[in-house]
């Protein structure tokens, strides 16, 4: 399954969850009518003996939290927008609007945390496992000498990855230099510093060479095709196999 594939479904998952949540809002606040007549009762002194602190059930607006009051303040949008019979309907449902709210932010959490992992493998997260002997490419500069070139190289080509290809190239030239004690490693070193670090004029002109590819394919941060790769590829593997270690 395609890493976009996947990113589609999900995105209309939480769609379909939402809709179905405001569905379930609409049908909560529908109430039956109740035509019986209603009884008149009297009641006297009412104010009298309920008149304590414990008996007071109303509370200004100005008195509660933020949260209170901008919760009323839905609850009288909605009252109005939607024509609410009371003002309980109108509570009852932006209690439901805040807990779809709570749940669509936990969903998009979920979403970006699995949509970063599936970048960061490279794969899609259930689909076939990343090699974990595979140094990471923010890595690989500071491990040449452990790095598995070939399969790194090939890997990126099998996905068409050509500019990557050819930073592995590079840093593979570097560490056949090195080995040979040509060149002393270093991954702070620039290209100008190794080629002024080789001696013979021959590897100095294939050097600067495959240093240019390098640096148009790789900096210049533009796709490549299969046949600017293939000639890139030819001067670096060339180097690379006049390299006596």
């Amino acid at each position: 399954m395609s890493k976009l594939k996947f990113l589609n479904i999900a995105f209309t998952v939480i769609v379909l969850f939402v809709t179905s949540t405001v569905l379930a809002i609409q049908s909560s606040i529908i109430v039956s009518e109740d035509n019986d007549p209603i009884e008149k009762r009297q009641f006297e002194d009412l104010k009298e003996k309920y008149s304590g602190n414990d008996f007071i059930y109303e509370r200004t607006i100005e008195n509660s939290g933020w949260w209170t009051r901008f919760k009323q303040w839905l609850a009288d949008f909605f009252k109005d927008l939607f024509d609410f019979g009371s003002d309980a309907q109108a509570n009852d449902a932006v209690d439901l609007m805040l807990k779809v709210f709570y749940v669509v932010i936990f969903l998009l959490v979920i979403f970006f945390i699995v949509k970063a992992i599936i970048n960061k493998e490279g794969k899609w997260i259930f689909g076939k496992s990343s090699d974990k002997n595979i140094i990471p490419v923010t890595d690989i500069e500071s491990n040449i000498h452990e790095a598995d070139f070939k399969k790194l190289i090939t890997s990126a080509e099998e996905e068409n990855n050509y500019r990557l290809a050819i930073r592995y190239y590079y840093l593979w030239l570097l560490k056949k230099l090195s080995q040979a004690e040509i060149i002393e490693y270093d991954v702070e070193k620039t290209n100008s510093d190794y080629y002024y670090e080789i001696t013979s004029e021959n590897t100095k002109k294939e050097f600067s060479y495959t240093s240019y590819l390098y640096n148009y394919i790789w900096y210049g941060e533009f796709d490549i095709d299969n046949t600017q790769f293939n000639k890139a590829k030819s001067a670096f593997s060339q180097f690379l196999n006049s390299i006596k270690s």
